[in-house]
C-alpha cells in the first residue's frame, strides 16, 4: 500500500491545538471531498464525510486533528509572554523551544526563555519549572509593542520540523493525533473502490484533548451503531518505562488493538480474526477502565455503540518529538478496509447473555 505521505507531512505540519482546529479543517475536507459522496463541518467544528450514505447501517470511524498546545494569558511591562496549557503539556520539555503564536494578522515567532544555568543557584539547578514559571520573548521592547502583535487567547505552538528516522520512522508535533485523522482519510480513500454494506462516517474530531468533547457531539448527530476510534497508543520500548504496569508495545509492530470496557467484545474479535486471516501484524492492550480517547464518548452515546479502539504506537507522547512508524499506519488501513468492507448490516453486536 501507497500512503500519501505528502498529506501526511501536511497534516503535520498544519498547527491544530485544541479548539483552534480552523487551519487544518480546510485541509481534511478537501481531501474527502475527492471520495466521499457528502462532506460537512459541523457546529462544534467536527470534518465528516461519508462514504454510502443510504446503507442501513451507519459505521463512524473517528481520528481526532487537535493537538495540545499553549495560550498566550499574559503580558509583562517588559513584553514577555506568560502562557497556560491547551491540553496535557508537560512544561519539563518548553523551556529552550521555539513555539509560533498565531495572532489575527499571522503568526509571530517566539521562543520559551528561562534563566541560563550559569545564573542559577546550587538549589535551582536540576529543578523543573512550573509553567507559570516560563515565558516568551518575541523581541517586544515593551508590553505596549507586544500587544501591537498578540492578544490573551491566541494559540501557540512548539516550532518543529517533521524528520524521518531510519526505518520508516517518523518524529513530529502532533502525531497525537494527527496520524489518526489521517489513518481515517486513507481508508475512506480505499474503501471507496469497494462494495459497501454499511455507511461509513470518516469524522476528524475536534477538541479531544479538551476532554473527548468532538466525538461526544458528533456521535450523537451520527447515531451510528458502529464505532472505531484511530488514536496513537503508548509505545513501551525505550529506556525508563515500567512494561509491567503498561503493557509490552513496540513501535514498527503493528497497531494496537484493545481489550476491555470500552470495547465491544464481537467487534474485537472480528478485528483479531481480520488481522489474524490477513497476516497483518497487531499488538494486544488491555483496558481496565474507559481509554481516555473518542473510543469513550463513541461508546456510551445515546443507547451505546458498539466500539473498539485501534492505536498507533507512539513514543514520548504528547512532546515535540513524537515517534511513529509508517509500517503501523499502513497495517491500521489495511486492516481497518478489511473490517469496514466485511460488515453486514445484519451483524449483530450485542454482547452475548
Amino acid at each position: 500500500m501507497d500512503l500519501d505521505t505528502g498529506l501526511l507531512r501536511r497534516l503535520l505540519e498544519t498547527p491544530s491545538p485544541s479548539g483552534f482546529e480552523g487551519s487544518i479543517r480546510g485541509i481534511i475536507k478537501g481531501e474527502m471531498a475527492q471520495v466521499c459522496q457528502e462532506v460537512r463541518v459541523d457546529l462544534h467544528g467536527n470534518v465528516i464525510g461519508v462514504v454510502n450514505p443510504e446503507a442501513p447501517m451507519r459505521v463512524m470511524l473517528a481520528g481526532h486533528c487537535d493537538e495540545v498546545g499553549l495560550m498566550v494569558r499574559y503580558v509583562d511591562e517588559g513584553g514577555y509572554i506568560y502562557f497556560s496549557a491547551i491540553g496535557g503539556v508537560d512544561p519539563g520539555v518548553l523551556d529552550g523551544q521555539r513555539v509560533k503564536i498565531f495572532t489575527s494578522a499571522g503568526p509571530v515567532a517566539g521562543v520559551i526563555g528561562k534563566k541560563p544555568i550559569h545564573l542559577m543557584e546550587e538549589d535551582e539547578k536540576g529543578k523543573p519549572l512550573k509553567i507559570h514559571q516560563l515565558w516568551i520573548d518575541i523581541g517586544a521592547s515593551s508590553r505596549e509593542e507586544a500587544m501591537e502583535r498578540v492578544s490573551p487567547g491566541d494559540p501557540i505552538v512548539v516550532d518543529v520540523p517533521v524528520v524521518e528516522l531510519l526505518n520508516d520512522m517518523l518524529v513530529a508535533r502532533g502525531t497525537d493525533d494527527r496520524i489518526g485523522a489521517f489513518t481515517v482519510i486513507e481508508v475512506l480513500r480505499h474503501i471507496a473502490h469497494f462494495p459497501l454494506g454499511v455507511a461509513v462516517y470518516g469524522v476528524a474530531t475536534v477538541q479531544e484533548e479538551l476532554g473527548l468533547r468532538g466525538a461526544r457531539t458528533s456521535a450523537f448527530s451520527i447515531d451510528p451503531q458502529v464505532g472505531i476510534a484511530v488514536d496513537v497508543g503508548f509505545a513501551t520500548d525505550y529506556p525508563e518505562v515500567d512494561k509491567k504496569r503498561v503493557g509490552d508495545v513496540k513501535v514498527g509492530s503493528g497497531p494496537i488493538l484493545h481489550r476491555g470496557a470500552n470495547i465491544n467484545p464481537i467487534l474485537s474479535r472480528l478485528m483479531e480474526e481480520k488481522a489474524k486471516e490477513k497476516g497483518l501484524p497487531y499488538q494486544l492492550s488491555g483496558e481496565p477502565r474507559a481509554t481516555g480517547t473518542d473510543a469513550n464518548a463513541i461508546q456510551i452515546s445515546r443507547g451505546g455503540v458498539a466500539t473498539a479502539l485501534i492505536s498507533i504506537p507512539n513514543r514520548y507522547m504528547h512532546t515535540p518529538v513524537e515517534v511513529i512508524s509508517l509500517r503501523d499506519v499502513e497495517v491500521a488501513v489495511d486492516l481497518l478496509t478489511e473490517v469496514i468492507t466485511s460488515l453486514d448490516p445484519e451483524m449483530d453486536f450485542t454482547p452475548p447473555a
